[in-house]
């Protein structure tokens, strides 16, 4: 069902950028400007795009979590869960969210499954208080933590490391270069250059409420439920700073750590045009151009996909398969609140290789019980707990960014 629905919607949204595309091509016709009544279109249509990019973006999500449970259903149907010594229950049959409810409601201390891969999500063990998550909730978790965070999408490269001591990470700065040599001549040296990027484990931490009536309730999905809020919750609150942070007692962001490859013309408010957008393009080297992708805001987006390269043809094209982010010059676009808003001097475009961008993460994420902080209002506490942190390891040229011109 929801394959189809995707396959409708894919359909209409291709429908709705040609109508799209027309009116923007009779509006450039008529020398009138985007202005007025021509304006409100446009802004109705480009409004109507962005809705279909999310939902066709929840339902593949839908879709994801659905092969993913099928997946875990059939890989568990042959394996015998093993229920912890001393807890006085076996768990043989449960399904991951009545495995959840139980550790919720206090049934069972934890949970570990007979197969290697499958090892449960948390830092400790029921002894000390902290209870254990199955795995297949760990991928959903991770699944709305990616989904949350552009930059991790777009397909940063992410390191897990047990534990959070100081990672040393090479950063190169420029690379060597060859030159001609005559016969039984001298051979010069020409060493790259190196700096050195420090990725530390910041803490983002995240607290749901569960009364008890939602995790005794059988109608209830509690596996989503608590996947859906925490992954979401740790997904935004790192998502902000790998694009935009500072470096400041958090992670190094992507927009300040990127050089300028292009700057606006002046008294335009920071605007770009076409031209600009493919300088942009070029002012990454070659290599890096091949993984490329654009980051940037809604409404930064919204005014790119108005723009049309020297063929007439538009820059901005939405993906060809349900679930593929929309192209810019041919590269994937992907929205970011994150990323500046078009002005004077502001990095408001930034493209490159995202996977010169390095996160660190500490363990993956650890999730605890507490039955007593909110004991007064009969709630269950989950506590969800990410150490991470990110910084961009490539200056060569591997991102760019477009900044705004002066006023």
């Amino acid at each position: 069902m929801s394959k189809t629905l995707i396959k409708s919607l894919s359909d209409k949204r291709a429908e709705l950028w040609e109508k799209a595309k027309t009116h923007l091509d009779t509006v450039e016709r008529s020398g009138d400007g985007l202005t007025g009544e021509a304006e409100t279109t446009w802004a109705a249509m480009n409004k109507e795009l962005s809705e279909y990019d999310a939902r066709i973006k929840e339902l593949v999500e839908v879709e994801r979590r659905n092969d993913e449970a099928e997946k875990v259903r059939a890989e568990f149907a042959g394996l015998r869960p093993a229920g912890h010594a001393g807890d006085g229950t076996s768990d043989e049959g449960r399904s991951d969210a009545d495995i959840l409810r139980a550790i919720g409601n206090g049934e069972m201390r934890g949970h570990t499954f007979e197969a290697g891969e499958r090892r449960d999500l948390t830092a400790g063990t029921a002894t000390d208080g902290k209870e254990l998550v199955p795995t297949s909730f760990r991928a959903q978790l991770y699944e709305h933590l990616v989904s949350t965070s552009a930059i991790r999408r777009a397909g940063a490269t992410v390191l897990t490391t047990e534990s959070g001591e100081p990672l040393q990470i090479p950063k190169t700065t420029s690379y060597s270069a060859a030159a001609i040599v005559a016969e039984a001549g001298p051979i010069g040296e020409s060493d790259p250059q190196f700096g050195q990027v420090t990725l530390g484990a910041f803490k983002y931490a995240f607290i749901v409420d569960a009364s008890s009536e939602l995790l005794t309730d059988s109608a209830i999905d509690l596996v989503p439920f608590l996947a859906r809020q925490g992954g979401r919750a740790l997904g935004l609150g790192s998502s902000a700073h790998f694009v935009n942070g500072d470096g400041s007692d958090k992670p190094q962001g992507i927009v300040g750590a990127s050089t300028t490859g292009k700057t606006g013309a002046t008294s335009v408010a920071g605007a770009f045009t076409a031209d600009d957008l493919i300088d942009l393009y070029y002012s990454v080297i070659e290599p890096y151009r091949v993984n490329a992708a654009w980051l940037m805001r809604d409404a930064t987006l919204a005014a790119a996909r108005k723009l049309k390269g020297s063929d007439n043809n538009y820059l901005w094209q939405p993906g060809l398969q349900a679930g593929e982010p929309s192209t810019l010059l041919g590269r994937p676009a992907y929205s970011d609140p994150n990323v500046p808003a078009v002005a004077t001097s502001a990095k408001s475009v930034i493209f490159g290789d995202p996977s010169a961008y390095f996160i660190r993460d500490v363990s993956g994420v650890r999730v605890e019980r507490s039955d007593h902080a909110r004991w007064d209002n009969d709630l269950v506490s989950f506590r969800f707990i990410l150490r991470t942190d990110g910084d961009l390891v490539d200056t060569t040229g591997a991102v760019k960014a477009f900044a705004g011109g002066a006023s």
